[in-house]
């Protein structure tokens, strides 16, 4: 854990030093982010640098490499989702840029890209002793072994944690700020969780809680750009890569249940999305003013207050959590 705040400290710098030179530099490409046409208190946004994502992306890189030791493979294995996963975003964003719109990639190259860096990471799961075929059971010391049903079970936690993450990023400094909070609360817990385990898994978590803090720190300094009123946004190259890393967290160490818990925002945000899509086709009447759910609330008042909101609920949640555990 020490190491780990020493890389949460390393990334922020690093973070806070690199985000005004990329800044500039995605200005002078002219990568600027299209707004919802139905969002009326964005219209000013129209133009804000986007792909911010690979700010913190580059930065937690930065402290990864500094830390780096060979047979790392639980921490290589989450960085490599978030690098992946940061990848696909970049396309998606790529191509809104390119066309000017706010949509990229359709809806099905998306779930084909996520899948298939899903599927790869199931298998890779599947086959790993320092992983397993297991799930813990939250606040209990029981596991249920899925067999090969892990297969599946890890392609929806992906599936649903990156879409999940992806979905709340639509105010400034929202995804970010409860992602942060979000990966602080999952390493502690981690760290308590797998105190009573000794040997190379115990290793392998302790590596796992370092590269990320290391986001974290990566993702507290893009947010002194990014809260409001941001000069840049994360972009789906931001957003599916803190997705990417907050699923793997979660799976690479058996922890799969902890996320609804911990990540509540996340799963309120896209129940809200269900929902509003569901409701609305069997009866064309909405249950919210819009959605996802931040856009219902930022209607009645000020995105600040959404925000912070948002990530008060999720520090509240994460020290309940993290108080029965101790």
């Amino acid at each position: 854990m020490k190491l780990g705040l020493i890389n949460l400290v390393l990334c922020f710098v690093v973070a806070l030093i690199i985000s005004p030179m990329i800044i500039k530099f995605l200005h002078k490409l002219k990568f600027g982010q299209s707004i919802l046409i139905y969002v009326e208190k964005h219209k000013q946004k129209s133009g804000t640098a986007t792909m911010g994502g690979i700010i913190f992306l580059l930065s937690s890189f930065v402290g990864y490499f500094v830390f780096f030791q060979k047979n790392n493979i639980l921490a290589t294995t989450v960085m490599f989702s978030f690098l992946f996963f940061g990848i696909l975003g970049f396309l998606d964003d790529f191509i809104k840029i390119k066309f000017k719109q706010n949509e990229g990639l359709k809806p099905y190259q998306k779930i084909i890209g996520q899948l298939g860096i899903s599927i790869i990471l199931a298998v890779f799961i599947y086959n790993s002793q320092l992983v397993g075929t297991t799930c813990n059971i939250p606040f209990s010391s029981k596991t249920i072994d899925l067999g090969f049903w892990i297969i599946p079970f890890v392609i929806f936690i992906y599936l649903a944690v990156v879409n999940s993450v992806n979905l709340i990023d639509g105010l400034d400094g929202l995804c970010g700020g409860v992602s942060a909070v979000v990966i602080v609360a999952m390493s502690i817990l981690i760290t308590i969780i797998s105190s009573s385990i000794e040997g190379v898994i115990a290793i392998e978590h302790a590596n796992v809680v370092k590269v990320s803090l290391g986001v974290a720190g990566s993702v507290l300094g893009f947010l002194c750009y990014n809260c409001y009123p941001a000069k840049v946004f994360m972009g789906d190259t931001g957003s599916l890569a803190l997705g990417g890393l907050i699923a793997s967290m979660t799976i690479l160490t058996r922890n799969y249940f902890l996320i609804i818990i911990i990540g509540i925002m996340f799963v309120l945000t896209t129940l809200s999305v269900i929902l509003q899509v569901t409701y609305f086709k069997l009866t064309h009447k909405r249950i919210f003013k819009m959605s996802p759910l931040h856009h219902h609330f930022e209607q009645t008042t000020h995105e600040t207050k959404v925000v912070a909101i948002y990530i008060i609920v999720t520090i509240v949640v994460s020290i309940l959590t993290i108080s029965i555990y101790l």
